[in-house]
């Protein structure tokens, strides 16, 4: 607990820690981004999350003990040694999303090694989710397997399959089984091309699927490093029939929801109120897009997708 009077560090830390990526957003007293860092590695480790942590604070110009306090999500969010608290990935990407995207009633976020489907109330509280995380099919692991598969970098396979045609099925949602597929269409002189098409329209179906088991909400948006994927987001839509939204660098939306929930601790200590843990977020008002506690200096609208 803060001792009133005792000087309070102005800034907030979020760091989602993935199985690919490591993620940090810093904000300031007022909610608005300072700063934010995507760090690739290999596999989640605390080394990633350091990283990320260090380059964020390097570029604010900032040492550790500005940061006033931190919290940590994702798949190694344990592993944040310098974290006050931890949420799951659902209560942030939601949070995130709610202050991104004003109004936004459901998340879709694909990331490493899960997907998840988010359906949000008026006030921004997590209503219900679906969640695949048992297997890579429908993730961004599905997609770094195949496009190794067919030998393209997986920068390119978006566009790529852009170009293609609905020539082509990928009929299993299983990495391993797609992948062998995806050899024999290679092995038959398929177009890459349409391959790649098939591949992910074979996300879509998946995701789909995960959307059903929360119900269609809108307006939509997509979160997590798979959203920056032009295809997948186009085939996505296609597939659920509605738009999907985009907020800027959608990679971080963990972790700005991490560092917004850093803010709400913050002040909830200094106004000696006890702060919510993830089973009390559901039925707990926090302050909205709307509210000073956490307007952006600029809104950020959902950007259509055309």
């Amino acid at each position: 607990m803060t001792k009133p009077g005792a000087f309070v560090a102005p800034y907030v830390m979020g760091v989602d820690l993935g199985s690919n990526t490591a993620k940090t957003v810093i904000l300031d007293a007022r909610g608005a981004m300072v700063t934010s860092s995507v760090v690739k590695m290999g596999s989640v480790s605390r080394r990633g999350a350091k990283s990320s942590m260090a380059e964020a604070l390097q570029q604010a110009g900032l040492a550790q003990e500005d940061i006033a306090r931190t919290v940590s999500t994702g798949y190694g969010r344990r592993m944040v040694e310098t974290a006050d608290r931890a949420f799951t990935e659902i209560t942030c990407h939601a949070r995130g999303a709610a202050v991104l995207c004003p109004g936004v009633r459901m998340v879709i976020d694909i990331g490493g090694q899960d997907s998840k489907v988010i359906a949000i109330d008026e006030n921004g509280f997590v209503e219900n989710f679906a969640m695949n995380d048992r297997c890579a099919g429908g993730t961004g692991k599905f997609f770094e397997v195949l496009s190794d598969c067919v030998d393209v970098d997986i920068e390119d396979i978006g566009e790529m399959a852009l170009r293609g045609s609905d020539a082509l099925a990928i009929s299993s949602l299983c990495a391993t089984f797609a992948e062998t597929e995806v050899i024999s269409l290679l092995a038959e002189d398929k177009n890459k091309d349409d391959i790649l098409a098939a591949v992910h329209a074979s996300v879509a179906a998946r995701t789909v699927g995960l959307v059903n088991r929360v119900g269609v909400r809108q307006p939509a948006v997509m979160t997590g490093g798979v959203a920056q994927n032009p295809a997948a987001v186009k085939f996505i839509e296609r597939a659920l029939g509605i738009p999907l939204g985009l907020a800027p660098n959608p990679q971080i939306a963990g972790a700005f929801g991490a560092a917004l929930l850093a803010l709400d601790d913050l002040r909830a200590e200094n106004a000696d109120d006890a702060p919510a843990d993830d089973a009390q977020l559901s039925g707990r008002e926090m302050p909205r897009a709307t509210d000073p506690a956490c307007k952006r200096p600029a809104p950020i609208a959902i950007v259509p997708r055309t």
